[in-house]
């Protein structure tokens, strides 16, 4: 009988969407368990030595942090989503790291104060995304035809865009005829999809809102010129 898993999550961690793709992609049966981090409980707590999601338990065992979490499931687990040649696997990984990269310059953008701010901030984005640009071949995936972890890591990232394209135009995929394709081809992924609940959205407007940045008041602007 397989050994039972709860996936802790937040509802709008990209952490926790990365390993429920993963787990998604698998045909893995899992148990998922929502947390709110403004105010932690003790449980989670002794789960998580960082205070952060996701968290996998795994019967008794509860494993953090997603990098490890990822490569426990490779470890494991059918279905291996990272490529079999060593050197391969390798540039995977760093792409993973890049990834967290990619989110890190995200919540600065979220989280400037004003104009100026901002656009230095989408083009760090920018930047960011044009390295991938070059690195991405013809397939649908990061690695071609077959999906990859590198693909279950940038989901959640580019979905971030969803929201931020209701906002305004701020050219951060200008001109990347490969990552935008990507992107869509990642929206469209069943396990994409099923990666985050239905309030995700507006979640997401509503964590935006509060952050009290120049993006909250363009989002506002941008639902009063909406409804007028």
């Amino acid at each position: 009988m397989p050994t039972p898993m709860t996936l802790v999550s937040h509802a709008l961690c990209p952490y926790v969407q990365r390993i429920a793709i993963a787990l998604d992609e698998k045909g893995l049966t899992y148990e998922r368990r929502t947390v709110d981090l403004s105010n932690k409980p003790a449980w989670f707590l002794e789960l998580s030595p960082l205070g952060r999601t996701p968290v996998l338990q795994v019967g008794e065992t509860a494993l953090f942090e997603s990098s490890a979490i990822l490569e426990f499931l490779e470890d494991t687990q059918p279905h291996p989503l990272h490529p079999s040649d060593p050197i391969e696997r390798a540039l995977h990984r760093a792409w993973i790291d890049f990834g967290a990269e990619c989110l890190r310059d995200i919540a600065a953008f979220y989280s400037a104060t004003d104009h100026a701010a901002l656009d230095m901030k989408a083009a760090a984005l920018h930047a960011r995304f044009r390295l991938l640009e070059m690195h991405l071949g013809a397939g649908r995936w990061f690695g071609g035809d077959r999906f990859s972890l590198v693909d279950a890591v940038y989901a959640p990232v580019f979905r971030y865009f969803d929201s931020f394209d209701r906002i305004g135009n701020f050219g951060v995929l200008d001109g990347l005829e490969r990552v935008r394709a990507w992107r869509a081809n990642l929206a469209d992924r069943p396990s994409v999809r099923r990666a985050v609940g239905p309030e995700y959205d507006s979640a997401l407007a509503d964590f935006l809102t509060r952050r009290g940045g120049l993006l909250s008041r363009l989002a506002e602007q941008a639902r009063f010129a909406q409804a007028s």
